[in-house]
């Protein structure tokens, strides 16, 4: 059995958004430039056409990752959640104890995450450390770097709504 993958609404319309444009407009893209490479005569020379080509298996094998995930996809739907506790789809304020610093993170599934955006996933060691934690919890995340304590300081239920 597949692993399942716990993802927010918004996560699970991104990963629908790429997997429509990858059947679609993408497919026909690379499908025209095939057609287009074939053109310039001998293949076993023809760089353009094995671009094409190769560009051709990395998105058939993209198309294949998104419907597996799709398929294993679980939707957290935070209006559900327990909105006193931190849970995957909320935006968490904390400080970091060692150096005092405020940060801010929007607890995402694993293939939402984008760290220039403070969007951890559940599974990382902060995201999994502040699951289930309530405001004025202190948590440790065991990190690569070491362990790093963290103060809850307010739970907000979506990014979206700030």
């Amino acid at each position: 059995m597949a692993k399942q993958i716990t993802v927010t609404k918004e996560g699970l319309k991104n990963l629908q958004d790429e997997l429509n444009e990858r059947k679609g407009a993408l497919r026909a893209k690379i499908k025209e430039d095939i057609r287009i490479a074939r053109g310039f005569g001998d293949l076993s020379e023809n760089s353009e056409y094995d671009e094409a080509r190769d560009a051709q298996a990395k998105n058939e094998r993209r198309i294949l990752e998104l419907e597996e995930m799709l398929k294993n996809t679980v939707v957290i739907d935070d209006s559900e959640a327990n909105s006193n506790r931190v849970t995957l789809g909320k935006s968490i304020k904390v400080r970091n104890e060692q150096n005092g610093a405020e940060l801010e993170y929007h607890l995402v599934g694993p293939t939402e995450t984008d760290p220039f955006q403070h969007r951890i996933s559940d599974q990382s060691p902060i995201g999994a450390a502040l699951v289930g934690a309530l405001e004025g919890d202190t948590v440790i995340a065991e990190t690569p770097k070491g362990q790093i304590k963290f103060t809850v300081l307010e739970i907000v239920k979506t990014a979206q709504g700030r």
